[in-house]
């Protein structure tokens, strides 16, 4: 009776742990570029009452084990990179990537972060840089008297000067790719690091080997489903109430016990 009390708090825990998820998709249901997370989970260890193929006392062998399960666990977070929809906003400096591929940016401390949310803007010295003012890698600098700014979808970055009437390069946009962008470890602010589970990042072209190409004046929306964040809401719910009925089912069994005595 003890052992289903445990077992039914286990699974409590676990759609915590699932409603944990399913509140921050709902919660960036409008970031850019945010991808959604799965939770995922794995039952617990089990208790052999008896081993299979054991002697049934008549000469035979049981045809199975006696086993019993001690609940679940919350194991990981499982991200879809499925690609959000393309939002227009009509600015020269926001650039979406339609299909595979992050920008790479350096953070202060001088480490390399990966991102998909092309909200970009320039510094007083044509740095292009994010929201945040980590600069995009590409050594890209717009200058100041740049009256057209054009970004083609290889990530090309030209336009034209008040100096001069002929285009003029300003750099180019890389995309990096990752052999599992599963693995890659959120920090928030819309950043990635690569890990060990990730693989090293790999330079592209955008529009070659794979990765995605570039439009500019739209941004990647968030890939959140809000019906399916709602059914999974639901289900969670159930499963936790349907968890926490099995507790209350295993104390009124011990109670009965308990009255037997007197």
């Amino acid at each position: 009776m003890l052992r289903s009390l445990t077992t039914a708090a286990t699974g409590m825990a676990a759609q915590q742990r699932n409603l944990d998820t399913i509140a921050n998709n709902l919660a960036n249901v409008n970031t850019t570029s945010f991808k959604a997370s799965r939770a995922q989970f794995q039952d617990l260890m089990y208790q052999t009452v008896r081993a299979g193929a054991a002697d049934n006392g008549g000469g035979g062998a049981l045809p199975a084990s006696q086993q019993i399960g001690l609940g679940a666990k919350f194991t990981m977070n499982t991200s879809s990179f499925a690609n959000g929809p393309l939002l227009t906003t009509g600015r020269d400096l926001d650039v979406a990537i339609k299909g595979n591929g992050f920008f790479q940016v350096q953070l202060p401390d001088g480490t390399l972060a990966y991102t998909r949310d092309g909200s970009f803007t320039r510094t007083a010295s044509g740095t292009l840089v994010t929201n945040d003012g980590y600069p995009v890698a590409g050594n890209i600098t717009i200058p100041t008297d740049a009256t057209t700014i054009t970004i083609g979808p290889d990530g090309s970055v030209y336009g034209q000067t008040g100096t001069s009437s002929e285009p003029q390069a300003f750099g180019n946009i890389q995309l990096f790719l990752f052999g599992n962008p599963g693995g890659l470890e959120r920090i928030g602010k819309n950043l990635y690091h690569a890990s060990t589970v990730s693989g090293d990042a790999v330079e592209a072209v955008p529009g070659q080997n794979g990765s995605g190409s570039l439009e500019q004046g739209f941004l990647e929306g968030s890939n959140v489903s809000m019906v399916d964040e709602m059914i999974n809401m639901i289900m969670a719910q159930r499963a936790y109430e349907v968890n926490s009925k099995a507790i209350m089912a295993a104390d009124e069994m011990l109670n009965t016990t308990n009255q037997i005595k007197r």
